[in-house]
C-alpha cells in the first residue's frame, strides 16, 4: 500500500503546481518578493503610505459551487472567491494587496482545479492583487470524489488618513446603487431548492428573451475593485462603501453607518432584473425573503455627499457600471431602530 492507493496522487499535485505557475506568477505586484514554491508569500508594503493599516477579510462561494461543479462552471467560481473577499476590504478605502486561496478535495482533478485557479487569477489580476499563494488538500473519503471547496483570504492597505469607516456619513448623504452582475455568490441554497423542485436542467431558459438559465446563475461575481480605485484616484468624495452580500441591502447596507442613522431606500429606483422575478415566481418566494436574501441587481453601494453624486455618477459610467440613485441617509427616529433600511416592503 502507498500513499497513491490511499486516495492521494503526489505527482499529480506537483503536475497541478507546475501547470497553475504562469497564471500565478502573472498576478505578481512589483511588491512580491520571490516566487512560488515556499513555505510562505513574501511582499512589502507600497512606498509613500505615512501610516499603513491592513485590511483582511476572508469569504469562500458557498452552495454556488455545487452548481458549478455539475456544470463545469469552474473557471467562474474563481472569480467569485477573489470577488468575495475583495469587494469586502475595499469598503474602507483599501487597495488589495494579495490574495490566498485553500482548495480541499476529495481527489486531485487537475484540469478542473487548474480551470478553478485561472479564474482566481484573473480575479486578482483586475482587482490588481497579487495572488501570493495557496493551498490544495487532497482529503480522500472526506470530500465525494469529483468534489471541492473553496476558502480564500485577502489583505489590502490603506493609510490612516484615508480610511473610510462610515464616520464622515451624515443626514442628506445620498445612496449610489451599484449594478451587481447576478446573484453574486449568496442565496444558492435557496436557488438550489428552486431548481430541483423545477426540474431545471443545462437547457432551461427564463425571462421574455428566454436566456440560458444555469448560464445566468453562474454568471460570476462583479469586482468593483478598480471602480472604486478609480473614484477615490479622481478624489470623489466618498463617506461610506456597502458590498451587498448575503442578507441583501437591509443587513448590509447599515454595516457602514453610525449607529444614529439610517438608510431609506426606493425599491422602484432601479430595475429588478427578470432573473429575481423568475426565482420568486418558481419558487413562491415572499418578497420579504427575497429581499433579505438575494442583492436584487444591487450589488455594491456608494454614500456620497449631495454634491458628489454626479461625479460619482460619471465615474461609474466610464467604467461601464450603471449605478443608481437608490436612496438617502437621515436621522434614525426614537421608534425605529437606527441603521435600518427604510422603504423596503414589510
Amino acid at each position: 500500500m502507498d500513499y497513491k492507493t490511499a486516495g492521494v496522487d503526489v505527482e499529480a499535485g506537483r503536475a497541478f503546481v507546475n501547470r497553475i505557475r504562469k497564471s500565478v506568477e502573472a498576478t505578481h505586484r512589483p511588491e512580491v518578493i520571490g516566487g512560488l514554491g515556499g513555505f510562505g508569500g513574501l511582499m512589502r508594503l507600497p512606498a509613500g503610505l505615512k501610516k499603513p493599516l491592513l485590511v483582511s477579510g476572508t469569504d469562500g462561494v458557498g452552495t454556488k459551487l455545487e452548481l458549478a461543479q455539475d456544470h463545469e462552471g469552474h473557471y467562474n467560481v474563481g472569480i467569485d472567491l477573489v470577488a468575495m473577499c475583495v469587494n469586502d476590504v475595499i469598503t474602507s478605502g483599501a487597495e488589495p494587496l494579495f490574495f490566498l486561496d485553500y482548495m480541499a478535495t476529495g481527489a486531485l482533478s487537475p484540469d478542473a482545479m487548474a480551470t478553478v485557479v485561472e479564474g482566481i487569477a484573473e480575479g486578482c489580476r483586475v482587482s490588481g492583487c497579487a495572488l501570493l499563494g495557496g493551498e490544495t488538500a487532497e482529503m480522500p473519503g472526506f470530500y465525494p470524489p469529483g468534489r471541492y471547496d473553496l476558502a480564500g483570504f485577502c489583505v489590502a492597505v490603506v493609510d490612516e488618513d484615508q480610511l473610510i469607516d462610515g464616520r464622515q456619513i451624515s443626514p442628506g448623504d445620498r445612496i449610489l446603487g451599484l449594478a451587481s452582475s447576478g446573484l453574486h455568490s449568496n442565496g444558492f441554497s435557496l436557488v438550489r431548492r428552486v431548481l430541483e423542485q423545477n426540474g431545471v436542467n443545462s437547457d432551461s431558459k427564463f425571462g421574455p428573451s428566454d436566456q440560458p438559465l444555469i448560464e445566468a446563475l453562474l454568471n460570476p461575481t462583479q469586482l468593483y475593485g478598480h471602480l472604486v480605485k478609480t473614484l477615490l484616484a479622481k478624489g470623489t468624495p466618498i463617506h461610506g462603501m456597502a458590498h451587498i452580500t448575503g442578507g441583501g441591502l437591509p443587513e448590509n447596507l447599515p454595516r457602514c453607518l453610525p449607529p444614529d442613522l439610517q438608510a431609506r431606500v426606493d425599491p422602484s429606483s432601479w430595475p429588478r432584473p427578470d432573473l429575481y422575478e423568475w426565482l420568486q415566481s418558481c419558487g413562491d418566494i415572499p418578497e420579504r425573503d427575497l429581499w433579505h436574501t438575494f442583492n436584487l441587481g444591487v450589488g455594491y453601494c456608494l454614500i456620497v455627499p449631495a454634491e458628489g453624486m454626479k461625479m460619482a455618477e460619471q465615474v461609474c459610467e466610464a467604467e461601464g457600471i450603471k449605478a443608481w440613485r437608490i436612496g438617502s441617509i437621515e436621522t434614525a427616529s426614537s421608534s425605529e431602530h437606527a441603521g435600518c433600511v427604510l422603504g423596503l416592503p414589510a
